[in-house]
């Protein structure tokens, strides 16, 4: 059922690269999961204790999903006379697989989990919002595909999300009952004691309405001139950052105005050619694997003399495809932000097929990057991102035409690769490694070595090694010298 890794693929993201084949296999296997998933979820809602389960929510879900079965058998205009059009472009599927969906899914299933005695009323409530959530998908589904249909929903705190469609403000706050009804490529949105709001459905992203209620999903022009738009979404309500052991870090999600979306335009209108300095394959796995981008409000500059904001991104597992990030301030960093949040998405699916390690959790080792010890796998995570990041700003160097960002670009390679160096010893040395888990670590190391064919300057890389040398006997005084337990 999923796809199996071949060597030469094991290889390529070991050079922290990805050939259009291996890319295309690591979005299978997520697709595939996506979609067992959801198929665990609706078991779990057969399955589940009536007292577990909001009334009626179990008839509503089927009735959600029959929908979403009729949109799935709509093929878009430009596929037709395909004889085999890829599954993800009919309106469920392209749904049903948007990065936003898996958090949702995965909450579904904790509101489902069993209980030692009586669900508690709170969390039948939730658990009957979050399922609420499959109405809304399924008449945005639905609504691109060209489906009549009526269905009542509700909004969510006075916000009705139609995944991207747009989001209707109601008049009244909290939860409150909208009918929305689809004909003719139209829908109207009917909330008691309000005047309707009429929508027009538009082709990519977004729906249109004269209504002031109404908030129209947002997308920036494709990363490539002939690629499809690139959803900016500041609407779905399962796009915040929790859960996870990265994500104590990030800012919380933010809605954007016309002057927010005009700073996301700016920088990622310049960010593909930025990317293609640091050579074409960072720009195919973005294509490949980027599919929405969730801004976060600008988080605090760390320090207490600081000012103004700093800047702040990450992926979440459970949603394949996004990239939270606040607002970048150019396409240079924007560049630097996918390559470094993209190697952390292709190293989790590869996590996902192959069991690389069987270290335990213990947070001990040193990473340069981070004041704290490090279990195993977040070392792997930072290596493989750092490694990727200082393989970028080489070739940036080699290719820069002004000396200002020849040196600039000189500085943070010098800088990344001097970090990587101080923390592969700890991933090599790993008796917890699998034989592929080896060969995986075994090429990092291959390509951290490549790189000394073309050295920094010397000043660049003296500065580097110091830096570190001061961030090791920082941790060192902080945590004490690292002592190899058994259980490890």
């Amino acid at each position: 059922m999923f796809p199996e890794l071949p060597d030469r693929s094991l290889a390529a993201l070991g050079r922290t690269e990805g050939d259009p084949e291996t890319l295309a296999l690591l979005v299978r296997d997520q697709d595939t999961r996506r979609l067992l998933m959801l198929r665990v979820l609706l078991d779990a809602v057969e399955g589940a204790d009536a007292a577990a389960l909001p009334a009626g929510a179990r008839d509503r879900l089927r009735e959600d999903w029959h929908l979403l079965e009729e949109a799935d058998r709509v093929i878009p205009a430009a596929d037709r006379g395909n004889p085999s059009p890829p599954y993800a472009t009919t309106p469920a599927r392209a749904r049903l697989l948007h990065p936003l969906v898996g958090p949702w899914a995965r909450q579904c299933l904790r509101g489902l989990e069993p209980e030692t005695g009586p669900p508690t009323e709170r969390r039948v409530r939730e658990l009957g919002r979050d399922l609420a959530h499959l109405s809304a998908l399924a008449a945005a589904a639905a609504a691109r595909a060209g489906i009549p249909f009526a269905v009542r929903l509700t909004a969510r705190d006075g916000v009705l999300v139609l995944p991207s469609l747009g989001a209707l403000h109601t008049a009244e706050p909290g939860e409150v009952p909208v009918d929305v009804v689809c004909a003719d490529g139209r829908l109207t949105l009917r909330q008691r004691g309000a005047t309707d709001v009429a929508v027009q459905v538009e082709d990519g992203i977004g729906a249109w309405s004269v209504a002031p209620g109404w908030t129209p999903a947002y997308a920036l022009p494709g990363l490539l001139p002939e690629g499809p738009p690139m959803p900016l979404d500041d609407l779905d309500p399962y796009r915040t950052a929790h859960g996870g052991p990265r994500h104590h870090e990030l800012s919380g999600p933010t809605a954007l105005d016309e002057a927010g979306r005009k700073r996301w335009l700016q920088a990622w209108s310049g960010t593909a050619d930025m990317l293609r300095l640091g050579g074409e394959h960072r720009v195919a796995e973005a294509v490949a694997l980027l599919r929405c981008l969730v801004p976060l409000a600008e988080p605090p500059r760390p320090g207490p003399d600081a000012r103004g904001t700093g800047s702040c991104s990450g992926t979440r597992r459970e949603a394949f495809g996004a990239l939270l990030s606040s607002t970048p301030p150019t396409p240079a960093t924007f560049a630097a932000t996918l390559v470094h949040e993209l190697q952390h998405t292709k190293l989790s699916v590869l996590s996902d097929m192959l069991v690389l390690h069987h270290a335990g959790p213990r947070e001990r080792h040193f990473a340069p990057w981070r004041p704290d010890p490090r279990p195993y796998d977040g070392l792997l995570q930072g290596v493989y991102s750092h490694l990727a990041l200082a393989d970028f700003f080489q070739r940036c160097a080699l290719r820069a035409e002004r000396p200002g960002h020849r040196e600039t670009a000189w500085s943070q390679h010098a800088r990344y690769r001097a970090q990587v160096a101080a923390a592969l010893p700890a991933l090599v040395g790993s008796s917890d490694l699998t034989e592929r888990g080896r060969r995986f670590v075994d090429q990092l190391v291959a390509t951290h070595e490549r790189m000394a064919e073309f050295p920094a300057p010397r000043g660049h890389t003296a500065r580097a090694e110091a830096h570190v040398k001061e961030a090791r006997d920082l941790w060192t005084r902080r945590h004490g010298p690292v002592v190899r337990h058994p259980e490890d």
